[in-house]
């Protein structure tokens, strides 16, 4: 009979989030996480086969968080620029899991077209958002939405590095100011095809 669980998968992955939420993924050990558990690192593994186990289950409850990022961002009045602002605010309080979800280097890098597909989970939401809030087609929006997001993580990776510190006002301003001057490029180049 296998010996019995003295902490549950729940205790065991609010202790990881802790430890990446304070030191980063890199710092995710299981020495360090049955420090935090006041445990040896045996309990762990009666919950999880290994600390790869352990990361993944941090990386789903990471990308939880971030998507109630995305969702109130959603819920805006202009849906699209709260979901920019979000991205950013999501970085902003939440520096260490925005470097897990984002920040990590990739052994397969996609094509910048398919980029926002793959990673975000919101996808279709947001392209929703664009098309209907803006009334523009569907390959327009991409554009759209993948150059206000290459411009959005800019700023999240800048803020959390600590290159920069952008306020809230500021960041609303240059998302605006982005925003209109790409849809204004991208109605005058419907109007000259």
């Amino acid at each position: 009979m296998p010996p019995r669980a003295k902490f549950t998968k729940e205790e065991v992955i609010d202790a990881a989030m802790k430890i990446v939420e304070t030191n980063g993924s890199e710092n995710l050990t299981a020495r360090m996480l049955g420090a935090e558990l006041n445990s040896s690192t045996r309990p762990i593994f009666t919950v999880f086969d290994g600390m790869d186990d352990v990361l993944e289950e941090v990386y789903k409850r990471a990308n939880a968080v971030y998507g109630r990022y995305i969702n109130d961002g959603l819920k805006e009045r202009l849906a699209f620029r709260g979901v920019g602002l979000s991205y950013i605010r999501f970085a902003s309080e939440h520096p260490q899991l925005f470097r897990l979800l984002f920040m990590k280097e990739r052994s397969r890098r996609p094509d910048a077209k398919n980029i926002l597909r793959g990673i975000e989970e919101h996808y279709e939401q947001i392209m929703s958002s664009i098309v209907n809030e803006y009334g523009i087609s569907d390959p327009v929006a991409e554009e759209l939405y993948f150059d206000l997001w290459v411009f959005s993580h800019g700023i999240a990776v800048m803020t959390v590095t600590g290159v920069c510190k952008f306020s809230e006002n500021r960041i609303e301003q240059m998302l605006t100011d982005v925003f209109t001057a790409l849809l204004a490029k991208i109605k005058t180049e419907s109007i000259n095809d």
